[in-house]
């Protein structure tokens, strides 16, 4: 929601809007000039929104619970209403467009995409879902990239050929890249020129209901992928969704490692500090000697998908290793905050935005491979009552990797609680040899009373990120001795 908002104050608009709470996020969008209510009161609807109704364009976040009084009021009162996905598909129609979709892994891969092209010279514009360190903000504008060589897709000549037939249907070379949301079907308003999907696996389900009807919608998403284009997917994804591509569209499998066939992998893969070091292998040729910045065997498997669009898009293998190496990552996903402490005895706290089973299990997998043998504790704020009712048992076994597992109560988001559905669920199933459920006041306490951790780790989607910055001061000053 923040990039469209800056997309439209960037060209010109008067921009406003709500959020639940303060974050940094909102701080900084105020401080670019677009006011940030917190209030859900239709007083706060700013005078000249309330003054001008055909002059105003309402978007919308499925975040926003139904029962919101100024959603109420502005549809009431007749205002033109789109969802945040209907206005990224207007947004992106008539331009070369990267999707990228997947239950999880979607805004690391994209802000991957995003950073290869820029950094090599390639203009090009993106929406992300997260805050690229990079860049400093989830937006690109197009003429922010370095001027450079023509574009060059070696995807298909087929593809060139289509559009210079259906000039209405593009009408620019400069691709914007997307991250393409598979949550109430969202992503079916874009119409891909490149689309990666990254995994199918069950979530959303308060939304889908079972697993194959999420799985459809993967396979409609992708059956819009357009005539000559690419479709880049993981070789764990449901097989009826590539089979799904349309006619002419080439399909390229991907995976970690080459034992399941897919045509990119990697190989040689080492780890030295906080870098992944590996080559790459895939239909546009090798590129050895890699070095990636932001840990995680599960980065690795992104950075492939990332790299071979921007082989696609002419990048050499002199330019790749030098972006690779430059990609600093996304806010909240493998982030480091803090370390301290020697090579043999660390001390280290990361903070994540996992909150899909998967996700938490490839993340403390990654931990576990960069710090053996240190004593893990992880903060987990269970997202959506849905969810934790879905996946419960999930969440307890991918939690289990830790030495210890502290959770702090479900964050509602747009849900009303559910009868029965508490964080006690994923608790009473966990395994790890200290378990608990703590406020965030205790969580706070117990950082400086019970220091009892190597690793520090706080993963979830909801408001856990407000306790950051305080447990960052605090392990400060228990670790170096200084305020943070």
């Amino acid at each position: 929601m923040s990039a469209l908002a800056r997309w439209f104050r960037a060209n010109g608009y008067e921009v406003s809007g709500y959020d639940k709470t303060p974050t940094p996020l909102t701080e900084k969008l105020a401080a670019e000039g677009i006011a940030v209510h917190y209030q859900d009161a239709v007083d706060n609807i700013p005078l000249a929104v309330r003054q001008h109704r055909e002059q105003t364009l309402v978007v919308l976040t499925p975040a926003i619970p139904q029962d919101h009084q100024e959603w109420a009021w502005l549809r009431e009162q007749g205002y033109d209403i789109q969802k945040r996905s209907q206005v990224l598909g207007v947004l992106t129609q008539g331009r070369p467009t990267i999707a990228v979709a997947g239950t999880h892994g979607k805004t690391t891969t994209s802000s991957m995409v995003a950073h290869l092209l820029h950094h090599a010279g390639v203009p090009c514009a993106a929406f992300l879902g997260g805050i690229s360190v990079n860049l400093g903000s989830n937006l690109l504008l197009p003429e922010e990239g370095i001027e450079n060589e023509e574009l060059k897709i070696k995807n298909s000549s087929a593809a060139s050929e289509d559009l210079a037939s259906n000039p209405e249907q593009q009408t620019t070379n400069t691709p914007v890249v997307v991250e393409a949301d598979e949550y109430d079907r969202s992503f079916l308003t874009l119409f891909p020129t490149v689309a990666i999907v990254t995994s199918t696996d069950a979530d959303h389900l308060d939304i889908y209901g079972h697993k194959e009807a999420l799985v459809e919608s993967f396979r409609q998403f992708v059956g819009q992928i357009q005539p000559g284009g690419t479709l880049i997917i993981n070789h764990t994804a449901d097989p009826s969704v590539a089979a799904a591509a349309p006619a002419g569209v080439r399909v390229i499998r991907y995976g970690l490692t080459s034992e399941q066939g897919p045509e990119l992998y990697a190989t040689d893969i080492s780890t030295q500090g906080h870098q992944f070091r590996f080559a790459l292998h895939g239909p546009y040729g090798t590129v050895e000697n890699l070095e990636l910045a932001v840990p995680g065997y599960h980065n690795v498997e992104n950075m492939l998908a990332a790299a071979c669009v921007a082989q696609l898009y002419g990048l050499s293998a002199a330019q790749l290793q030098a972006a690779v190496a430059a990609y600093r990552g996304v806010k909240r996903r493998f982030e480091f905050i803090l370390t301290a402490g020697t090579p043999a005895a660390p001390k280290v706290y990361v903070d994540d935005y996992a909150h899909h089973p998967r996700e938490i299990e490839a993340f403390l997998r990654s931990v576990r491979a960069l710090y053996p043998g240190s004593r893990l504790r992880v903060i987990f704020q269970p997202h959506l009552f849905s969810r934790t009712r879905d996946f419960a048992p999930g969440f307890a076994e991918s939690l289990s990797l830790a030495d210890e597992v502290v959770l702090l109560d479900i964050y509602p988001a747009r849900e009303l609680p559910m009868p029965g559905i508490t964080s006690e669920l994923i608790l009473s199933q966990i395994t790890a040899p200290e378990k608990s459920l703590q406020t965030k006041e205790e969580i706070l306490r117990n950082a400086e009373t019970n220091p009892n951790f190597d690793v520090l780790a706080t993963v979830g989607a909801g408001d856990i990120d407000q306790l950051v910055p305080r447990l960052k001061n605090i392990l400060d000053i228990r670790w170096n001795g200084a305020e943070a």
